[in-house]
């Protein structure tokens, strides 16, 4: 009897289609000489190779004023920067273009300036890449920065909760204080009151902690 063996092959991981919106220098501000060719090639070099890894490209933008309503209309997952040089004055439209709906971003450049890419990574960008806009380095590239900024998202909403929590906390002592002090209570019993009237109303804790502490504000 023939058993049939495992497959010596691991299955492939099936790697996400992403929206890119991708944004470079705009055209006109070179058009016709060497650095503007330069440039276009380099961006077309940066699609190609998105395409060749199964993104879809949504967008080609320059840095307009409008840089944000365009963003906005495109809806990317991701904002891929194109920039040789110039960097700075290129970045302060992408950032604010993602001030309220946050992205990855990735930025390609010759710019190899220490302070540069510091102010880059404080700004909000994802990866700072110098001379290394090659096709077939695109995508592992971006699937590095996209693990990178979904871990600090994640880190971000925990340190949010934390604050949220630490902030209820404050708030349900001090309304405590004043049950024990208007009803002569333990703290305990306080705490007993406070939570038996947030279940019986259906509010949370520090709902009802806020409610006591704005009545006796009244008083």
């Amino acid at each position: 009897m023939s058993r049939s063996r495992p497959s010596s092959h691991a299955p492939r991981i099936q790697q996400r289609t992403l929206k890119v919106a991708v944004i470079s220098p705009d055209p006109a501000l070179g058009e016709g000489d060497a650095d503007h060719q330069r440039q276009a090639q380099r961006c077309a070099a940066l699609v190609q190779g998105l395409l060749d890894a199964g993104d879809e490209v949504v967008a080609v933008l320059p840095a307009s004023p409008d840089l944000d309503e365009r963003i906005a209309a495109a809806a990317p997952d991701l904002i891929i920067v194109d920039a040789e040089s110039g960097v700075r004055d290129l970045l302060e439209h992408v950032v604010l273009a993602s001030r309220d709906t946050p992205r990855p971003i990735v930025l390609f450049t010759d710019d190899d300036d220490t302070v540069t890419a510091q102010l880059a990574i404080a700004a909000g960008v994802t990866a700072y890449i110098v001379d290394g806009l090659k096709p077939n380095r695109v995508k592992p590239v971006i699937e590095v920065a996209l693990a990178r900024f979904e871990r600090e998202q994640g880190l971000r909403a925990e340190l949010s909760e934390a604050r949220l929590q630490l902030s209820e906390r404050k708030l349900v002592e001090r309304a405590k204080g004043i049950v024990m002090q208007r009803q002569g209570c333990s703290e305990e019993q306080a705490f007993g009151r406070m939570r038996k009237l947030a279940m019986h109303r259906g509010l949370k804790l520090a709902e009802v902690a806020q409610r006591i502490l704005d009545a006796a504000g009244l008083i």
